[in-house]
């Protein structure tokens, strides 16, 4: 069956998603509908991608009937709304990260995919590529023992002189949950007995770096940092007590691994690699053909959502701290957190994990 997809947004991140999707098989997958604020826009990307309809506001998309799912890839303070608008339509919904700018829109929107039986995903593509799945498997056989330290970073130089936290800005929440979503991973959703949290603030409230240790009931840590105002590699390490896996540069949507036994590749062959905005961008195919396999596997008399990024939770119970002890005028220092276990947000967060 053809899983037919209509795409909300006609930005940078949805021409890559859809540059992804066109290299899958034409009988799995159909670009059919594209809608922007502007309809000016929206037939630019049609004509683009050889979209047969465009439209110049989301309510047109959400009415048109030749759509299965629809993928959510504007600016994240409109995804609450969104979301909701297309579930309400009866549409299946993979909403780009982060999905919602607190813990109450994130409890909403699944509920309400709950209650319209219809698949509702955040989409962390990190978690479908192949790499990952290496990676699992290779914790799973116990080459490296028993999971001692879980590291990462992501850091890129980036202008940060026009965010506001009124508008859902801040370098933690946009990108620095790719090492929350790891370490997560890798504790297979655990939560943390402990987390502290370092972080500096720009004068308009926005975090924009911050330093991170997560505490878990065996004693193991995972430690990981962020920052809108440094550019490196971005690696990730997982150290066992017999031995550690590398994940090198690109962490968050990895082509190689290294095991003891040695690298293990799982390359990509864009088209076109000129296509792509974002690095390793064609990996969101990973995405697109593994939600089509859950939905396929539903039913619509079933509740079919797959809550694939709980940690989305994690992340927003973090940020919200750190925001709330900034409103307290802390801007010209760094900020230290620690939440114990039944403390703070996490003590209902039960089904987020």
């Amino acid at each position: 069956m053809k899983l037919r997809w209509g795409i909300c947004g006609a930005g940078r991140v949805s021409s890559d998603f859809c540059h992804a999707l066109l290299t899958l098989p034409s009988d799995e997958h159909e670009l059919t509908s594209i809608a922007s604020k502007s309809e000016e826009r929206a037939k630019e990307f049609a004509d683009k991608f050889n979209i047969k309809h465009w439209y110049g506001s989301y309510e047109e998309l959400a009415k048109d009937y030749d759509i299965d799912i629809i993928y959510i890839g504007t600016w994240h303070t409109s995804h609450v709304a969104l979301s909701k608008l297309m579930l309400n339509a009866g549409k299946h919904v993979l909403c780009e990260k982060p999905m919602c700018l607190n813990i109450d829109q994130v409890k909403e929107v699944f509920l309400l995919a709950e209650e319209k039986k219809k698949f509702f995903a955040e989409g962390i593509w990190s978690r479908y590529f192949p790499i990952y799945d290496k990676v699992r498997e290779e914790i799973k056989s116990g080459s490296i023992g028993d999971v001692q330290l879980v590291t990462a970073t992501f850091s890129f130089s980036l202008d940060s002189s026009k965010w506001r936290l009124e508008n859902g800005d801040g370098m933690l929440l946009g990108l620095g949950l790719y090492t929350i979503q790891f370490a997560n991973w890798i504790f297979n959703n655990e939560k943390p007995t402990s987390i502290i949290a370092v972080g500096s603030l720009r004068n308009q409230g926005v975090d924009e770096d911050g330093c991170v240790v997560l505490t878990y009931k065996r004693g193991a840590k995972a430690s990981f940092s962020y920052s809108l105002k440094c550019k490196g590699v971005n690696p990730a390490t997982i150290y066992g007590s017999k031995g550690c896996i590398h994940i090198p540069d690109f962490f968050w949507c990895p082509v190689e691994t290294t095991f003891p036994s040695g690298t293990v590749k799982s390359p990509l062959t864009p088209d076109d690699p000129t296509a792509y905005n974002y690095p390793n961008s064609m990996g969101f195919r990973y995405e697109a053909k593994q939600i089509r396999q859950y939905i396929m596997q539903g039913s619509c008399e079933s509740v079919i959502i797959y809550f694939a990024i709980p940690v989305f939770a994690f992340v927003m119970i973090l940020n919200m701290k750190i925001v709330q002890v900034k409103t307290l005028a802390i801007f010209d220092r760094s900020v230290i957190i620690s939440l114990k276990k039944g403390g703070g947000g996490l003590k209902n967060m039960d089904r987020m994990y």
